[in-house]
């Protein structure tokens, strides 16, 4: 089976497409409407249409300025619950904090307050979904961190599609690479498992889950969230499925959502719990991440980076 392919459906690129146009199209307008006003080709008031496209410029100039210097920076801690029937009735809970797509470059961001943020959550484990460094040069950045991370509970991680530049991305941090195999934690007297695979071998999905004993929560680690690798008679064995890879969209918009998924099941899981996964039969939560892809413009907008807290409780709690 080869790598899934990292981009959405086509008419993913035609919407963003025609916002890029639309809003390339606000500020030529609003350039040639204050060129005409302070050249002195026109003395005339600005009318309703020059006003409306000034205005519309200058919120897009707000809003850029915020996806670049405020978002990118402003830190959400999420926190979802998850029923499962494989906790028994009275246990205190699984707390499991999932991270993703770090993309860390050479200068930190937000990685220096991370271990801070996932130590006051009081994890029993630490998961993540792929996508460390946009380079070389941002490696220790994410290294450190995980390092720390690992310090705090068992961590986990699997790889995604930016981690093949450097393959020695996790060894010698403490975390655990999860790679068509399984590994188990005891909580609270429970045996909780957790099973992945790297993103250009999705195959080993199948065998990691099929190789989980039957008693258990089991918690599935994969960078992009396709609930699809999961056979459909493994379903029912998985109580919680873990993925990044979309950012939310890294640019959202109000009413829309993400911008571009980059994702073959476009907006259909986009971010956040999923709690049967559209149909597929088991809880997906897809995170919105960390931090921007490498080659993209370095903005966030309406998709904050995201340290997403998962409780998994006792059915009926």
């Amino acid at each position: 089976m080869s790598p899934p392919a990292t981009h959405g459906p086509p008419g993913e690129t035609l919407v963003a497409l025609l916002f890029v146009a639309l809003v390339a199209a606000v500020f030529l307008g609003a350039a040639l409407v204050l060129a005409r006003r302070f050249l002195a080709v026109s003395r005339r008031p600005l009318g309703y249409a020059g006003r409306a496209l000034v205005a519309l410029a200058a919120i897009g100039i707000l809003c850029i300025a915020y996806g670049r210097l405020v978002e990118p920076r402003w830190l959400e801690v999420t926190h979802t619950r998850v029923p499962t029937r494989r906790l028994p009735p009275g246990h205190r809970g699984v707390r499991i904090v999932h991270l993703s797509d770090l993309h860390s470059d050479p200068r930190p961001r937000l990685e220096e307050r991370l271990p801070a943020v996932v130590a006051s959550l009081r994890p029993d484990l630490i998961v993540f979904t792929g996508d460390a460094a946009n380079s070389r040069a941002g490696l220790p950045v994410f290294r450190t961190l995980l390092t720390a991370l690992a310090r705090l509970a068992p961590t986990f991680a699997v790889k995604g599609n930016w981690d093949f530049r450097d393959r020695d991305r996790f060894t010698g941090t403490g975390a655990r690479e999860l790679d068509g195999d399984a590994a188990n934690v005891d909580v609270a007297g429970v045996s909780v498992h957790v099973a992945g695979a790297a993103f250009d071998r999705p195959e080993l999905l199948d065998i990691a889950v099929r190789s989980l004993p039957a008693d258990g929560p089991a918690i599935v680690l994969y960078h992009c969230p396709f609930p699809d690798l999961v056979a459909r008679d493994l379903a029912p064995r998985v109580d919680l499925f873990c993925a990044g890879h979309v950012h939310g969209g890294q640019v959202a918009l109000p009413g829309y959502g993400a911008l571009i998924t980059l994702s073959r099941f476009g907006k259909r899981f986009e971010r956040g719990l999923y709690p049967d996964a559209d149909g597929f039969g088991f809880p997906l939560y897809v995170s919105r991440g960390i931090g921007m892809e490498g080659g993209a413009p370095r903005v966030r907008f309406a998709s904050r980076p995201e340290v997403a807290l998962i409780e998994l409780v006792p059915a009926g709690r």
